[in-house]
């Protein structure tokens, strides 16, 4: 059987509260204001569309597939996006709080995270070539074996990116950058 099909459809939390959200495919749909915390959006499948002041924190991603899709200003705590359908994965994130979430080992190119907290995020072995890191804390965010390829981490905060253990041929960094690139050489640097 398959899945039931929403295409430009707005959402917003007091319909929800009627009708939950079911597994289905939504395409080119609007979710505003939404409180999805902790909920099973395992199979669900979203296409071109945009959350906006959502909290998505603490959901089942397994399976979940996210098509060209756009959080902004959404809470979005400790999500599993590397349980999420691997096929033409892509997203941005506009002003939102992704703390303790992980992108392990994901091949997503060009993802802009710009004005995020990205505090404890795993990005191990991901694949983040010329991702846009642009005025985010990313305080305690694990780089490791990371492809950051010509990725622009200006204005960006709190990182530390070993350059031996990660490709940055080509990253884009501001001169306050400078103490997380070299923070496993314990120089002190002033400014």
């Amino acid at each position: 059987m398959e899945a039931p099909y929403f295409e430009d459809q707005n959402y917003q939390q007091a319909a929800l509260v009627e009708s939950p959200l079911i597994q289905a495919h939504y395409d080119y749909c609007r979710f505003t204001g939404c409180n999805l915390e902790r909920y099973d959006l395992s199979g669900y499948k979203f296409t071109d569309c945009t959350f906006t002041d959502c909290n998505l924190s603490l959901a089942n991603l397994a399976g979940c597939s996210f098509q060209d899709i756009k959080f902004i200003n959404c809470k979005l705590l400790g999500l599993h996006f590397e349980a999420c359908n691997p096929f033409n994965i892509s997203f941005s994130f506009q002003d939102c709080i992704l703390d303790h979430s992980s992108f392990f080992r994901l091949k997503i190119k060009k993802t802009i995270f710009v004005g995020s907290r990205l505090q404890e995020v795993e990005f191990e072995g991901a694949d983040l070539t010329q991702a846009d890191f642009q005025r985010c804390d990313l305080q305690l965010a694990n780089f490791f074996q990371t492809n950051l390829e010509k990725a622009n981490f200006i204005n960006a905060e709190n990182f530390s990116i070993d350059p031996d253990s990660n490709k940055i041929k080509g990253a884009k960094f501001g001169l306050q950058g400078l103490p997380g690139l070299l923070e496993k050489h314990q120089l002190k640097i002033q400014f």
